[in-house]
């Protein structure tokens, strides 16, 4: 009976993996994804997950051209055309998607941009989409790389052709491969038209900054290909400078100590003691210290754009004064951990947590200012004084009450904002912090100008009331935790 029994799961077994393979076959859609959802990965042999995995990615695939559609319906089919000087292109769609979704504005309105050139240029490959038969991330990449040489007005042959050459080749290649491919293609097929791209996309150049995890952060430079280089020739003749000097100290490092072995032989070691304490083993010490010839090539780089730009910066620190303050770097330590006697996390302005180590080495060279906070909730309460002060006092309590932009989603860094009453003063409102806030520019102006209203609360708090009747909460962000 045993034995029976163990047969009767192998064809179990065998039954669910072929079932699996039959949904992997079938078209995408309501039906098929039931029939997945329905099934237990575990149950599956290896190579069975495998088809599972691919099966579901098929239905996504099917959703995601269920979603540019809806995208679509929300944006329109045109971009919008500003209704006076503050709007901007698709100012309304974008910030109804960009909240909804709780996006920001910039990913909102790259998924209008892609969803537009999927549905009304490129069918073939929305229905490709649809099959599944393509991943998302295939589909976009051939929308965003051919967006800019549609608006120029390529040929819809054309079009036609670069999406059948590029659909034969995301079979068997990766989304990167397959922006290369259209590249190439449309730098074939439509010289003029490429020529135009270029030269407009030099008007994308940018660098932005995204957080990681551990303390770490990316910046990404989007550059022409000639500035590209040019930065990374400074950064590696920055390095070659570096490799030089330290190749020199540990060269006066080894000379410093072979004279001491031949000179210092009989000596009880007392000499030695004396000489690095006169400070004549300078060489051998800053040799010890140094580890420059430890770190690996990738360290190097990064270590030299932070010391070239360091070096910028240093030189113009008091020539630029956002908000009447030089620039700075914001770190928040409580005092416990600022006096060693507790290791809680700073939070570094524009990131996040840091280990107590890394906020106490920068807090060594700071100027502080002192904050009252919430015990419970960490919200600032006050600015530490007792009467009224200058603006400026109210100024930088609100660059550290709010950090960003306070409309949903918005991470523009309080360095670039504008402080907003929530109130009008015209109106009536006061110039006090329970009326006032940081806002972007763009977003300042659609508050004024968009129809956009806003209530500020007194602990930071807002909450915004779209056109169209949408609320939205934004809650205070308690000085211990990230913007």
């Amino acid at each position: 009976m045993a034995a029976l029994h163990a047969k009767s799961d192998t064809d179990a077994a065998i039954d669910l993996n072929q079932e699996v393979i039959e949904l992997l076959a079938a078209f995408p859609g309501i039906e098929t994804l039931t029939g997945l959802v329905a099934i237990d990965p575990a149950n599956l042999s290896r190579s069975g997950r495998i088809d599972y995995l691919a099966a579901l990615e098929r239905q996504s695939a099917w959703l995601q051209a269920v979603l540019q559609r809806a995208i679509v319906a929300v944006a329109g089919e045109t971009p919008s055309i500003a209704e006076n000087m503050w709007d901007g292109i698709d100012g309304a769609e974008r910030e109804d998607i960009a909240a909804a979704l709780r996006l920001s504005g910039n990913t909102a309105q790259m998924r209008i941009d892609v969803a537009r050139t999927l549905v009304n240029h490129l069918p073939n490959t929305c229905s490709a989409l649809a099959m599944g038969e393509i991943s998302s991330a295939h589909a976009t990449v051939i929308a965003k790389e051919t967006a800019a040489a549609i608006r120029d007005g390529i040929s819809e042959f054309a079009i036609y052709q670069i999406e059948e050459k590029a659909l034969a080749f995301a079979e068997f290649h990766t989304p990167g491969q397959v922006a290369n491919k259209v590249r190439t293609t449309i730098a074939q097929l439509a010289p003029l038209e490429f020529e135009k791209v270029v030269d407009r996309a030099r008007e994308t150049r940018r660098v932005s900054c995204y957080n990681e995890a551990d303390g770490m952060a990316t910046v990404v430079a989007i550059l022409p290909a000639q500035d590209a280089q040019t930065v990374m020739k400074s950064i590696e003749a920055y390095i070659l400078t570096m490799n030089e000097r330290d190749e020199v100290d540990r060269a006066g490092s080894r000379c410093w100590t072979s004279g001491m072995s031949s000179s210092g032989m009989s000596s009880s070691g007392t000499n030695v003691s004396v000489a690095l304490s006169s400070g004549t083993g300078s060489a051998l010490s800053s040799a010890a210290t140094s580890t420059w010839s430890l770190l690996t090539a990738d360290n190097k780089r990064a270590d030299a754009l932070t010391a070239i730009l360091s070096s910028a910066l240093a030189e113009n620190v008091d020539e630029v004064r956002p908000h009447r303050r030089p620039v700075t770097v914001n770190v928040t330590i409580d005092l416990p951990t600022l006096l060693g006697l507790a290791e809680n996390p700073g939070q570094l302005s524009g990131y996040g947590a840091i280990p107590a180590s890394v906020a106490r080495e920068l807090a060594s060279d700071a100027t502080w200012k002192r904050f009252i906070t919430d015990p419970q909730t960490g919200n600032l309460l006050d600015y530490g004084r007792e009467k009224y002060e200058p603006p400026q006092a109210l100024v930088d309590f609100l660059l550290a009450r709010d950090r960003t932009c306070r409309f949903p989603g918005c991470r523009q860094p309080a360095s670039r904002t504008d402080i907003d009453h929530a109130e009008s003063w015209e109106s009536g409102g006061e110039t006090t912090p329970e009326n006032l806030g940081l806002l972007c520019r763009r977003h300042h102006r659609l508050k004024t100008h968009g129809k956009w209203s806003l209530i500020s609360n007194a602990d930071g708090s807002c909450n915004w009331t779209s056109p169209v009747g949408k609320n939205y909460f934004v809650p205070a962000r308690p000085i211990n935790e990230t913007a």
